[in-house]
């Protein structure tokens, strides 16, 4: 064979030979790598944000808010900044102004105890503050907190003829804890809440229900019960299923969430429960005792002759006794 054919069959072979490897090289797929971008973590201080939406009179906790980070060309003098803010003088501190999930909170949007306004700042519109004596023993032990929600039960002692009737009366339901004495805040340490001994509670209140405590502390003595968390939940569904709110149609999950959290939080009264000491012992009363005035008095005509009742009016069932000319009222139930 010619030399010179050999020489350019050679060459044609290698040619094909890189051919074939290039073409393989491709159809098996060997790619690059990729590289993805990662998130952009800004640069700036970590900033004091809203982990939910705080309403106005939010008193503020460790679970409302938190340190995030923030891009340093948008951080605010009025900013808290983590390392310069004071997380504990921030706790027990009430929202002035509402703040949305993931804003920053600022200087101004939030009072401290002992700054003029702040209990006002704390109570919601057209709502009011009472404050009522407690101890150990009407208090829980210690075990309320502000922002706990709480019941009023009022003890009394109705007096008559006879033995008292003891009784026990849970007047109010639901009633938010604003402070205990003058703190409006829990103490932590290590991690624990402290319980500590106070002598007031003061409770956020309608105006009417104002005025219910005040006559209330005059007829006995009020204790409180503390309510627990899951009751709001069922609270708000039997709210709902009796009609006492609606939701309208076609309402955002904010909006529901809105009128879920003023059901949940208003004050209860009325459809009131009661015991007595008959339903505690078989040894006390179960009705109340007739008063020491037995004197006949003079009632009502009864085919014109007077009725004549022994004593006051009783409540419970009657009847009408007629003994010739002359009709008494006797209670059924009396003893």
């Amino acid at each position: 064979m010619d030399k010179k054919k050999l020489v350019l069959l050679v060459i044609a072979l290698l040619v094909a030979a890189g051919t074939a490897f290039a073409a393989r090289s491709m159809l098996t797929g060997a790619s690059t790598p990729q590289v993805e971008a990662g998130p952009v973590k800004p640069t700036g201080p970590r900033v004091l944000v809203a982990q939910r939406a705080l309403p106005v009179g939010t008193i503020i906790t460790a679970e409302a808010v938190s340190f995030q980070d923030w891009p340093e060309e948008l951080v605010k003098d009025a900013y808290y900044i983590d390392g310069a803010a004071d997380m504990s003088k921030l706790l027990g501190t009430v929202v002035r102004f509402p703040i949305t999930a993931g804003q920053p909170v600022t200087h101004g949007t939030l009072v401290a105890p002992g700054d003029r306004g702040f209990l006002a700042a704390a109570l919601g519109p057209g709502m009011r503050a009472v404050t009522i004596p407690v101890s150990a023993k009407t208090g829980v032990g210690g075990f309320v907190f502000p922002g706990d929600r709480v019941d009023l039960v009022l003890t009394q002692d109705v007096t008559g003829e006879g033995e008292p009737l003891r009784t026990a009366e849970t007047v109010l339901r639901n009633l938010r804890v604003l402070a205990t004495d003058q703190a409006t805040d829990s103490e932590v340490v290590d991690g624990k809440t402290v319980v500590r001994a106070f002598r007031t509670v003061t409770l956020e209140v309608t105006p009417r229900i104002a005025e219910k405590v005040a006559v209330a502390q005059e007829i006995g003595e009020i204790s409180l019960s503390l309510r627990s968390l899951a009751d709001n939940q069922g609270e708000f569904e039997r709210i709902l299923a009796e009609g006492e709110i609606k939701v309208p149609e076609g309402a955002t999950k904010e909006q529901e969430e809105k009128i879920m959290r003023q059901a949940m939080n208003r004050p209860i009264e009325g459809n009131t429960t009661y015991v007595t000491g008959g339903d505690v012992s078989r040894f006390q009363r179960s009705t109340r005792p007739a008063t020491s005035d037995e004197r006949p008095r003079i009632g009502p005509m009864v085919m014109g002759a007077p009725v004549a009742s022994a004593g006051p009016v009783r409540s419970g069932p009657v009847v009408r006794v007629t003994r010739g000319k002359t009709t008494t009222e006797e209670a059924v139930s009396a003893r």
